[in-house]
């Protein structure tokens, strides 16, 4: 799996970098944990602080066009984004982890 940046916003007001993305895979379409590994990696980041938003594949191409926004901090991520967002990445608020072991 390949990924090139195609395009990079910087957010100051957010704390945040939005970048557009083109993933060349082999196989099929990459998962979007992988896909976020991977493009925190190239950009020297923690993955709790890349949230992939989109990953669009068009039918037997073996390229996908995605979205993404790279936060400066894992708490910045955590205060923008909506709950369903942080689930889809896999990335935990600071108080739900606690609530998951006492239960």
């Amino acid at each position: 799996m390949d990924i090139d940046i195609i395009e990079e916003d910087e957010n100051p007001m957010l704390h945040r970098t939005d970048v557009r993305f083109e993933v060349t895979h082999e196989e099929a379409t990459p998962s979007r944990l992988s896909v976020r590994d991977s493009l925190a990696a190239m950009l020297n980041k923690d993955s709790e602080e890349v949230v992939v938003h989109k990953l669009d594949t068009k039918f037997g191409m073996r390229t996908t066009i995605g979205y993404a926004k790279v936060y400066e901090t894992p708490e910045h991520a955590q205060d923008v984004e909506q709950d369903h967002m942080l689930d889809r990445n896999k990335i935990v608020a600071d108080g739900e982890s606690e609530e998951a072991e006492e239960a």
